[in-house]
Formats: structure tokens, C-alpha cells, sequence
């Protein structure tokens, strides 16, 4: 039995909501290979039980109260290189699975795919692979063949990685300091951002960004 025990592999699972950590331990455990190892809720929190428990896999929520989850990716990948993160998110793939994989993760997949999906997931990870849906691996495929156009992306595709969060902020409601603070970035540089930003989003003042970015969000959290 102990032999069998120490043969499973390790999950640390990351979220910021209880119940959420809760299922997915829960679904975990009952797998006959799997064992849930940890449970983070910050991205903190994540780099410590990593240090701690050594797991074989993250499986972590994109959207931390603490720090961006794409700069934990990256965090994770320069301190632990040959550690996989599976991200799970309730945000759609089409405009987070590149980032997720550009960071460093080696996986996305949707909360509302299911249990079964997400063993699936999960065990590609483990056995090295990348695991994106069937219709997100056709698009990096598109975009890696040099297929895709420019015009095939949304505006909001072609924000920069810390240009994305700084538009997400504003969406949920933040201002110029707050996000600064957040991002431990300078006013001024978050000013920027915001500049660049209604430039790509063809906008011409801060309120128009502020109603595009709060419109946005609203579409991204399903009631």
C-alpha cells in the first residue's frame, strides 16, 4: 500500500475559492494514480508549497488576489523549469490559452469542461505534453504556419501580455494607483500602458477605454 501510495502523482491545486479547491481535491483523490498534494490560494502561498510539498504537476486558476497568474507561470518556470502548470480558469481559452503557454504553462483547459476532461488533462501534462482543446490547437497551428492575419485577432488580442492586465484592472473598476500598486509597477508606467492600450483599441479618451474595458469584463465572468 505504501508502494502504492508514494507511486501517485503529486497535484498542487491553486484557486482562490474554497469550494473550488475543495471539488478538484476531491476529484483527484478519488483517481487510483493521482493524489492532491497542497492547496494554494495565492500566488505566494503557490511558491511556497511548491518548495514544500513537491508536486509533479500545478493545476492552478489564472485569475490570483495577490499577483497576476501569468507572472506566476513565469515565476514557477524560472525557479522550477521542469515543473508542469495546467491552468484552469473560468476565462475563455480563445484570448488566455497563448498567454498561458507563451508564460510558460503547459497547459489550458476550461472549468466547464468537466471531471473527465481534466483527468485527460491532467495526465497529458504528466506524460510531457501540451494539452489545449481540439479547436485551440488548430488556431496555434494557424498561428504558427503563418495563416492567421492580424485582422483574424480581436483588438483585445493584441494587447502585450502586461498591457492585458493592466486592461483587465480597468475593467474591474481600478484605477491608475491601485493598479500600480497591484502590478508593483510606477503610476507613470501604468499611464502608459493605458495609453498604448487605446491606441491598439483604436480609442480616444480614458472614459471611452474605462466603459470598453468594464464592457469587456462583464462579457468574461458568466453570471
Amino acid at each position: 500500500m505504501k508502494k502504492r501510495a508514494k507511486s501517485k502523482q503529486r497535484i498542487l491545486i491553486v484557486d482562490d475559492h474554497p469550494m473550488m479547491r475543495q471539488g478538484l481535491a476531491q476529484l483527484i483523490n478519488h483517481q487510483p494514480d493521482l493524489v492532491a498534494c497542497g492547496e494554494a490560494d495565492t500566488a505566494a502561498q503557490t511558491l511556497k508549497l511548491i518548495a514544500a510539498d513537491k508536486p509533479n504537476l500545478v493545476l492552478a486558476e489564472i485569475s490570483l488576489p495577490d499577483r497576476s497568474g501569468l507572472e506566476l507561470l513565469s515565476e514557477i518556470r524560472a525557479r522550477h523549469p521542469k515543473l508542469p502548470v495546467l491552468v484552469i480558469s473560468m476565462h475563455d481559452e480563445s484570448l488566455y490559452a497563448e498567454r498561458v503557454l507563451r508564460a510558460g504553462g503547459r497547459g489550458y483547459i476550461m472549468k466547464r469542461e468537466g471531471g473527465k476532461m481534466l483527468m485527460r488533462a491532467i495526465r497529458q501534462v504528466l506524460g510531457g505534453r501540451i494539452y489545449v482543446s481540439d479547436k485551440m490547437t488548430a488556431r496555434i497551428l494557424e498561428i504558427f504556419s503563418g495563416h492567421r492575419t492580424d485582422l483574424a485577432q480581436s483588438p483585445v488580442e493584441r494587447l502585450s501580455d502586461r498591457e492585458f492586465e493592466v486592461f483587465q484592472m480597468v475593467g474591474q473598476g481600478k484605477g491608475t494607483r491601485e493598479i500600480a500598486a497591484h502590478l508593483h509597477l510606477s503610476a507613470k508606467t501604468v499611464e502608459v500602458h493605458r495609453a498604448n492600450i487605446k491606441r491598439k483599441l483604436e480609442l480616444k479618451r480614458g472614459a471611452d477605454l474605462v466603459r470598453y474595458a468594464i464592457r469587456w469584463t462583464e462579457t468574461q465572468n458568466p453570471a
